[in-house]
């Protein structure tokens, strides 16, 4: 019964205060993963303030949207510190506001709402894109190695997926329509991709659950608004803010279809 890595260290909030909570890059400690950018990933913060956020909800209420601001980089250095305060409590739904902290300053800040689980009598949504299972497709790993291998491979990807190769990312990720490597050629910027966390969650409260998908959420929106500007050498990029909505229960550490699109880049 070995636990998700997300939930055990990386979404494992210590709290200080009532509504004030530290992750876990106390001393002793350090960020579970940290991009090459050498700035906090977008995802754990995400994650980590909606985890604060839940502290403070009663647990008859679950997570029913995020609306989230990134206003300065995240030091990897520094744990973060994440403020909630309790913006209104009512019968039917509750919304948290949450500012984290570092260094004194406001790194990110974001709203949360919380809901109680009701029937609805009008439901509808759209139909889920036909792709193969994620048993049939190679996992990111076994891509990486096939890619690997082709000789017309150019030094900048090759060098680029050494690094990926090292990185210790705690999510289990399946292309259903990798990119081509062996090209420059501009594509669509879309992508599907099966998705989870690393490890097992089990049935636990589905904000949990929540809180592991906004993690995951974050990992491949600037490679997929990349994909027609692939010639272009892109010098930074940055996530700038960050919305959800949780319709349903689901299982954060099971297969889920991730759909990403990027209609616009400017």
């Amino acid at each position: 019964d070995l636990r998700s890595v997300l939930i055990t260290s990386v979404l494992n909030l210590e709290r200080l205060e009532l509504d004030l909570f530290r992750c876990a890059g106390a001393p002793g400690h350090r960020h579970h993963w940290v991009p090459s950018t050498r700035r906090l990933f977008g995802g754990q913060i995400v994650g980590q303030a909606l985890v604060a956020a839940a502290h403070s909800v009663n647990p008859d209420k679950q997570v029913h949207s995020l609306h989230c601001y990134f206003v300065r980089a995240g030091d990897p250095k520094v744990p973060v510190l994440y403020e909630v305060e309790r913006t209104h409590t009512g019968k039917s739904f509750s919304v948290r506001s949450v500012k984290a902290i570092q260094h004194g300053k406001s790194i990110f800040n974001c709203q949360a709402s919380f809901q109680l689980s009701q029937d609805s009598p009008v439901q509808h949504q759209f139909t889920m894109p036909a792709v193969p299972p994620p048993e049939e497709l190679l996992t990111q790993e076994e891509l990486i190695q096939q890619f690997l291998q082709d000789p017309n491979l150019s030094e900048k990807y090759r060098s680029l997926l050494h690094k990926i190769q090292a990185e210790d990312v705690p999510i289990d990720i399946k292309h259903v329509n990798p990119p081509d490597l062996s090209c420059w050629e501009p594509q669509e910027p879309k992508q599907l991709l099966w998705v989870r966390a690393r490890g097992y969650i089990g049935e636990m409260d589905m904000k949990v659950h929540c809180c592991v998908a906004a993690y995951i959420s974050d990992y491949t929106f600037l490679g997929t608004a990349l994909l027609p500007h692939r010639q272009h050498r892109t010098t930074f990029m940055v996530s700038l803010d960050h919305s959800m909505w949780f319709h349903a229960p689901f299982r954060a550490d099971h297969w889920m279809l991730y759909e990403c699109e990027s209609p616009w880049a400017g």
